[in-house]
This record gives C-alpha cells, sequence and structure tokens, in this order.
C-alpha cells in the first residue's frame, strides 16, 4: 500500500472518530423508576448530570427502597446511553459509507450487523 493512500485512509479514520466523539458529547437520557419517584439524566460519557428524586420517598423513610430506585434508574440510564450510542454509530456508518463509497470499516460492519 502507498504511502498516501496509507495517509488517505489515516485522515478518514480521524474524521470517523471525531464524529463518533462529537455524537458521544451530544447524547443526553433520562431514565426513571418507580413510576418516576427517582428520575436520572446520563450523558454519553456515563456521566450523572442530574438525580431527582420526588419527596413522597422522603416520607416513606425507606433507605433500602431508595438505594433500589435509584440503582434501577441509573443502569436504564446507561443502558438506554449504550443503545443510542449504537443507534448513532449504524446512521454514522451508512452516512460515512454513502458519502465515501468507501468499504465499510469493520467497525461499521459490526455495528451494522447487531
Amino acid at each position: 500500500m502507498e504511502v498516501g493512500a496509507l495517509q488517505q485512509m489515516l485522515t478518514r479514520l480521524r474524521q470517523v472518530q471525531e464524529d463518533l466523539q462529537r455524537q458521544v458529547n451530544q447524547v443526553a437520557v433520562e431514565a426513571s423508576a418507580g413510576g418516576g419517584m427517582v428520575t436520572v439524566k446520563m450523558n454519553g460519557q456515563k456521566q450523572v448530570l442530574e438525580v431527582k428524586i420526588e419527596p413522597q420517598v422522603f416520607a416513606d423513610k425507606d433507605q433500602e427502597m431508595l438505594q433500589d430506585l435509584v440503582r434501577a434508574a441509573v443502569n436504564e440510564a446507561a443502558r438506554k446511553v449504550d443503545e443510542e450510542l449504537a443507534n448513532q454509530m449504524k446512521e454514522s456508518c451508512r452516512n460515512h459509507s454513502r458519502r465515501r463509497r468507501i468499504k465499510k470499516s469493520p467497525a461499521c460492519l459490526n455495528s451494522l450487523s447487531n
């Protein structure tokens, strides 16, 4: 393979990586547990941005229930982040291969087959 072709491939890979990073930075999901008693907002890097707990949870003074609700909301938010990023990856690969009319990378092929 020629040096020019390798440089062009590296440039394309950097562009794809930058696109994916932008997508991760734009993701924000919200998930709740206990019928909305606990709500968690999480970004694409799976950092918890916000936790809302309805006052009724405190009135019950049930520490174990609160812990379970927070855990469930955080886990659901993480699942939603994974799902959203997978969907964006599939779409990005489709768009990138259409624009460039190049062979799909193995990462794209794996994401499109799921």
